[in-house]
């Protein structure tokens, strides 16, 4: 694992209670499985943020650890069809606790055709799993909606 590097997010009064501390915002490799042929290894945009850093006296969240996940081009595998393997990895590496993280998909807005005519909006997918002795299967997935949506926007676009 690379060294982990710590970015905080300037605090601003006002911030009401969406300030974060980024834990890590870098590529992000995973082995696959398969011995040598490492089926399934890939690599995404892995961002980690805790709440709960920037906000010692401010209230406590029930999932403070948000780790947001996005394919890049160079990957010959997506987020989506890795998504438990990754949780998995991302939760042993930076040794967090499956249940106090917040696991979300992050899909750009995105143009298509001809001159680019067609527009698919970004969108934010929490990914929920069942924990199986320390590993993440059965993702389901749900589209974030507001006011979580917003919160969890304001800190990406902070960084």
């Amino acid at each position: 694992m690379r060294a982990v590097r710590i970015w905080p997010i300037p605090s601003e009064k006002g911030c009401a209670g969406n300030c974060a501390m980024v834990i890590y915002d870098e590529i992000f490799s995973w082995e696959g499985w398969g011995g040598e042929l490492r089926l399934a290894s890939g690599e995404c945009r892995l961002r980690i943020y805790d709440m709960e850093q920037e906000q010692a006296e401010s209230l406590s969240h029930l999932r403070p650890v948000i780790v947001v996940v996005s394919d890049i081009p160079q990957s010959p595998m997506s987020v989506r069809s890795c998504t438990g393997h990754i949780a998995t990895n991302v939760t042993r590496q930076f040794n967090i606790k499956p249940h106090r993280m917040l696991f979300i998909e992050y899909y750009p807005e995105t143009a298509y055709g001809e001159q680019n005519e067609h527009i698919i909006s970004e969108k934010y997918d929490v990914v929920d799993f069942t924990w199986h002795e320390g590993r993440a299967i059965e993702p389901k997935w749900r589209t974030l909606k507001p006011p979580l949506l917003d919160v969890i926007k304001n800190i990406v676009e902070k960084h």
